[in-house]
């Protein structure tokens, strides 16, 4: 049996990167899915490669009506709703705080943090009807620590992203309602190029540039991968996590963890020849 037989999960972003790889991987565990992203081309070819359990709606998810009617489907279609993702996300402006636009700010927020609002508005309804769910949020390290994102709007918005799950999972967990956030670390997504101003298109091939850059960024010598997050996601989905609520789940090859160890014993190499010439 799958980890996942016989629930129904809703995924929003899933036309690319982490999204898409948690929906694979839902479908391959024995889950019913409905996906969502703002390209139809691409969410009704893995749709399609899935097969009958899974159902593709274009979906703008700062938009309330289209959260409702996403949430609503998964229960038409399949009778029930046992986990959303709460995947949707994308680059917010970088740079310094007195050159922020007030408009691009907003809009970040919206999709960042109002989406996740949304999805977990009208998720709980049906989950307490049923009396059981489970919702999963897609945080960052960067919402943790600072310096861990290019943009601060983006690290703001994730650090509100985790605390919001925090304080609904106390409301809905008397309810037997599980809200739960995933904190990624660097995991090799076209993300980090759409921050730094590449088209969907482009920013999509640089995932073998990003495996390269940060695998030495973490104790574990490679990138993170969608993979890891995916499987993450199937934990806090699957009634193994029954007893887990309002938990941010770091998954970063414990970057942010400390300094690495070699380049603390570097340091000290450095520090002792220091001290010897300084006695010389």
């Amino acid at each position: 049996m799958g980890r996942l037989d016989g629930k129904v999960a809703v995924i929003t972003g899933a036309t690319s990167g982490i999204g898409l790889r948690t929906a694979e991987v839902f479908v391959a565990e024995g889950a019913k899915i409905v996906i969502a992203g703002r390209r139809r081309p691409e969410g009704e070819a893995l749709a399609r490669q899935l097969g009958p359990a899974c159902i593709f709606r274009q979906t703008d998810v700062t938009i309330e009506e289209q959260m409702r009617a996403l949430i609503s489907l998964a229960v038409e279609k399949f009778g029930r709703i046992d986990c959303l993702f709460n995947n949707a996300g994308g680059p917010a402006q970088t740079g310094g705080i007195e050159g922020l636009e007030v408009d691009r700010f907003d809009a970040a927020m919206a999709t960042l943090v109002r989406s996740v609002m949304l999805g977990m508005k009208h998720a709980a309804p049906h989950m307490k009807k049923q009396g059981f769910g489970s919702i999963i949020n897609n945080g960052s390290i960067a919402g943790r620590l600072a310096g861990f994102s290019s943009s601060m709007v983006y690290s703001a918005a994730k650090a509100a992203v985790i605390h919001l799950t925090r304080c609904v999972a106390m409301e809905l967990g008397e309810s037997n309602i599980r809200v739960n956030s995933i904190s990624p670390g660097a995991i090799a997504t076209g993300i980090f190029g759409k921050a730094l101003g590449l088209s969907t298109e482009a920013a999509e091939k640089t995932p073998a540039v990003m495996r390269e850059v940060y695998k030495a960024a973490q104790p574990i010598p490679r990138a993170g991968l969608p993979d890891d997050i995916a499987h993450a996601a199937v934990f806090l989905a699957s009634d193994e996590s029954s007893f887990v609520n309002g938990h941010d789940l770091v998954v970063d090859g414990a970057m942010t963890g400390g300094r690495n160890w070699s380049q603390q014993q570097q340091g000290y190499v450095a520090l002792r020849k220091a001290f010897d010439q300084g006695a010389g």
